[in-house]
C-alpha cells in the first residue's frame, strides 16, 4: 500500500486519524512557512496525505511504452529522470518500486533513505552491478532484472562490432567521409576458420557463440558455471581462462562486472595472448583495465578492440582510448533496437508487478530462485511455518532473548526432493517479527537471523509412507528460553510447538508434550487445566457470556483425570475481565492467550501488505499471560505484553 502524490493543507486540532485500509488519510504536523500577518498560533497546520490501495513506482530511466502501460495498470507511475543522487534519495521514501537502467546508482544510501519503504528494484536489462546487492538484501529489498528480452540484441551488436572491427568499417567510412580513398590501409582479416574466444557463456555469450559458428568461427569458451553439456550442444568447447585468452584469435567478453572480474583483462592476461589478437566488449567496461588495453594496443599485441561498454560512461572526450586508431566504440548499444527496449520494458514490468503483489520473481537476484512448481506446492506449509514460528516467539518469556531456534521437517521424500529455505525464511518471519520492527521476508531472512544472532538450525526426519504431500509436519523449538506458558516446555527443555497441514489449513497438533489439534486461524487460548468434567462447558460458557465466539476447540491430555491442555479458537479478543474470569476457574493451572491478529494470507506473504507513510506503520499484536501464584490459586495476575 502506498501513499498517493496528492495532498493538502487544512487546520485541524484532530489526533491521528486512520480511516479504513483501502483508503488512508493520516494527519501529520509540519511546519510550513507563512507571511507574518497570516500566521496565527492557535491552529497547527497538518498535511493530510491520502493512501490508497495502488503502490508507487518511480521509474527513473526511460522505459518502452508497454512496459510504462503495464505498470500503470497496477500501480502509481512517478517518470522522473536524470535524478541527482540527493534527488532519488529524497524521493525514494515515497516509492514501493524503482526501475533503472544502467545509468543509475542505486547505492546503501537509497536503500536507507527509503526508510523500509522500497520493496523492490527493477533494472531493465542484465548486469545489476550499479546496485549495492548487499544493502538491498539488508533492507529486504527484491532485486530483479531482465535478462532474457535484450539477448538476442546483446548478441547481434557483439556480432556486429565483430565483422566490422574485422573489416576496419568504422575507419574506412571516416576515411571516404574525409574524401580519402585508402584502400590499401584498411585491408580487413577473415573470420573463417579464426578461433573465437567467448569469455562467459551465459545467454548472450551462448547466442553469440551461435552466431560465430555459423559465420564458420571456431568457438571455444570459458565460464566456471557454465554445464559442459550445453556447451557441446552447440559445438563448442569450455577451456580455462588461460588457454582461451592464449589461444584466441577474436575475444568476446560476457562476463558479469563483480570484484572477481573487475579489470580481469589487465597487463597480466594481455601479455599471455596471441599477438595480434583483436578484443569485442559488449558486457561491462569495468572489466576491461582501460590504460592497460591503450599499453597493448600501442604494444601491438591487441591489433584491434571493439567497445560498446566503458568503465566510466560517457568516457572523457580525451580520453587516449576512445581515440585510439584502431578501437571502433559505439555509445552502450547493446540492447539498443526497438524490439529489444519493448521486451525489456515488459519484461521488467512484469517483474516488478509480480514481486510487489508478493509474488517471487524468476529474475530475482538476491534471493534464492524457488521453481514455480515448488511454490505451488509449498503455500499451504509456508502459513504454517510462519504461524509456528509466531507461536512460538509468543510462548517466550522475557530474559536472554530467542537465541536457538531449531527446525525439524518430516516428510517421506528424499531430503533432495524437499527444498526448506522459503519454509525457513517464513519461521524467520513468525519469530522476529512480532518482536521486532523489522519485516523479513525471503530475501532477508537469513541476515536478519544472523543480524540478530538467532541461529536456526534445520534437521529432517525421514518417514515410511507415500511421498505425494510435500511434508507430515514442521516442529519449532526455541532452546535456552523461558516460557509464559509451562506446559510448552518439552522433556528436554525447549519451548516446543508443532503443525501439519490438514485440507489446506495448518493446524497445531502439539504443545509442548501434549497432543492438540487447533487450527491456527484467529486467536487461541491455551490453558493447563485438570482433567475433570465439565470444564469445556464451563470455559465456553463463559466465553459466550462475554459474546465472544468459540470456533473451535481441543483438548490433549497426559491421562484421565491427570492433567490436560485446551485449546480454544476464539474469532475475537476476550477483555481483560473475560480473561480474568477464565483465570479464577480454580481447575485452570495456567493459560495463555495467543493473538495472531492478521488472516491467514491468501498468497505467499513474500511482501507485508502493511500501510507505509515514509516508514511502515505496524498494527500491534499482543500476548496476554495469566498466571496462578501457587499459594493464592484465586489471585490473578495479569500481563500484558506488546510486540
Amino acid at each position: 500500500m502506498a501513499a498517493s502524490a496528492s495532498s493538502s493543507l487544512l487546520s485541524s486540532r484532530s489526533p491521528l486519524k486512520l480511516t479504513s485500509l483501502s483508503s488512508l488519510r493520516w494527519k501529520l504536523p509540519v511546519s510550513v512557512a507563512l507571511p507574518r500577518h497570516q500566521r496565527r498560533r492557535a491552529s497547527p497546520v497538518f498535511v493530510v496525505v491520502s493512501m490508497d490501495a495502488k503502490p508507487t513506482v518511480l521509474v527513473a530511466e526511460k522505459l518502452g511504452e508497454a512496459g510504462l502501460d503495464l505498470l500503470k495498470s497496477f500501480a502509481n507511475v512517478d517518470c522522473s529522470y536524470n535524478l541527482s543522487p540527493e534527488e532519488l534519495c529524497t524521493k525514494i521514501s515515497l516509492c514501493d518500486a524503482l526501475i533503472v537502467r544502467s545509468g543509475t546508482k542505486v547505492s546503501r544510501e537509497v536503500f536507507e533513505s527509503s526508510g523500509g519503504r522500497l520493496k523492490v528494484v527493477g533494472r531493465a536489462g542484465v548486469g545489476i552491478d550499479n546496485v549495492d546487492l548487499g544493502a538491498a538484501t539488508e533492507h529486504g529489498c527484491l532485486v530483479v532484472n531482465a535478462p532474457t528480452a535484450n539477448t538476442v540484441a546483446a548478441a547481434e551488436h557483439g556480432i556486429a562490432l565483430l565483422t566490422a572491427m574485422a573489416r576496419n568499417v568504422a575507419q574506412a567510412d571516416a576515411s571516404v567521409k574525409a574524401g580519402k580513398w585508402q584502400r590499401n590501409k584498411y585491408v580487413g582479416v577473415s573470420l573463417v576458420g579464426k578461433t573465437l574466444a567467448v569469455m562467459g557463456f551465459g545467454k548472450v555469450g551462448t547466442e553469440v557463440a551461435r552466431r560465430a559458428k555459423g559465420l564458420g568461427m571456431h568457438v571455444i569458451a570459458h565460464d566456471p558455471y557454465a554445464p559442459a553439456d550445453r556447451a557441446h550442444a552447440i559445438g563448442v568447447d569450455l577451456v580455462s581462462f588461460d588457454e582461451a585468452i592464449s589461444t584466441a584469435d577474436f575475444l568476446s567478453l560476457h562476463m558479469p562486472l563483480t570484484p572477481a572480474t573487475s579489470k580481469i583483462m589487465n597487463d597480466e592476461n594481455f601479455a599471455k595472448m596471441k599477438k595480434g589478437v583483436r578484443i569485442v566488449n559488449v558486457a561491462r567496461g569495468g572489466v576491461i583495465d582501460e590504460d592497460a588495453l591503450v599499453r597493448a594496443l600501442d604494444a601491438g599485441i591487441v591489433a584491434q578492440a571493439a567497445l560498446d561498454v566503458f568503465t566510466v560512461e560517457p568516457p572523457p572526450k580525451d580520453s587516449r582510448l576512445i581515440q585510439h586508431e584502431n578501437v571502433t566504440v559505439t555509445p552502450h548499444l547493446g540492447a539498443s533496437t526497438m524490439e529489444a527496449q519493448e521486451g525489456v520494458a515488459i519484461e521488467i514490468a512484469e517483474a516488478v508487478v509480480g514481486a510487489l503483489r508478493g509474488e517471487l520473481a524468476a529474475t530475482a537476484v538476491n534471493a534464492p530462485m524457488v521453481p514455480a512448481e515448488v511454490l505451488t506446492e509449498l503455500k499451504p506449509y509456508v502459513t504454517l511455518a510462519e504461524k509456528l514460528g509466531r507461536l512460538a516467539v509468543q510462548l517466550v518469556a522475557g530474559g536472554s532473548g530467542v537465541k536457538s531456534v531449531k527446525v525439524t521437517y518430516a516428510s517421506a521424500r528424499a531430503p533432495d526432493d524437499l527444498d526448506t529455505r522459503l519454509l525457513r525464511a517464513m519461521v524467520t518471519k513468525g519469530l522476529i517479527e512480532p518482536i521486532s520492527s523489522v519485516f523479513v521476508n525471503l530475501v532477508n531472512a537469513d541476515f536478519t537471523a544472523k543480524q540478530r544472532g538467532v541461529r536456526i538450525s534445520e534437521e529432517r526426519v525421514i518417514l515410511d509412507g507415500s511421498p505425494e504431500s510435500p511434508l507430515e509436519f514442521i516442529k519449532v523449538q526455541i532452546a535456552n528460553v523461558e516460557s509464559r506458558f509451562a506446559s510448552a516446555m518439552s522433556e528436554s527443555g525447549e519451548v516446543t510447538v508443532e503443525g501439519k497441514v490438514k485440507d489446506g489449513v495448518a493446524h497445531l497438533t502439539k504443545v509442548g508434550g501434549f497432543e492438540v489439534d487447533v487450527s491456527l486461524e484467529g486467536n487461541i487460548i491455551l490453558c493447563r487445566q485438570v482433567d475433570q468434567p465439565g470444564m469445556i462447558g464451563t470455559v465456553g460458557s463463559l466465553l459466550g457470556e462475554e459474546n465472544v465466539n468459540v470456533s473451535f476447540m481441543s483438548v490433549g491430555r497426559t491421562a484421565p483425570r491427570k492433567q490436560a491442555i485446551m485449546a480454544i479458537g476464539v474469532d475475537e479478543q476476550p477483555s481483560k475481565d473475560a480473561l480474568k474470569r477464565i483465570g479464577e476457574i480454580p481447575a485452570i493451572e495456567e493459560f495463555v492467550f495467543l493473538d495472531f491478529h492478521r488472516p491467514s494470507p491468501t498468497r505467499l506473504p513474500f511482501f507485508s501488505e502493511t500501510p507505509t507513510i515514509g516508514q511502515r506503520l505496524r498494527a500491534p499484536s499482543s500476548v496476554i499471560h495469566l498466571r496462578l501464584p501457587p499459594k493464592h490459586p484465586s489471585a490473578v495476575e495479569v500481563e500484558s505484553q506488546p510486540f
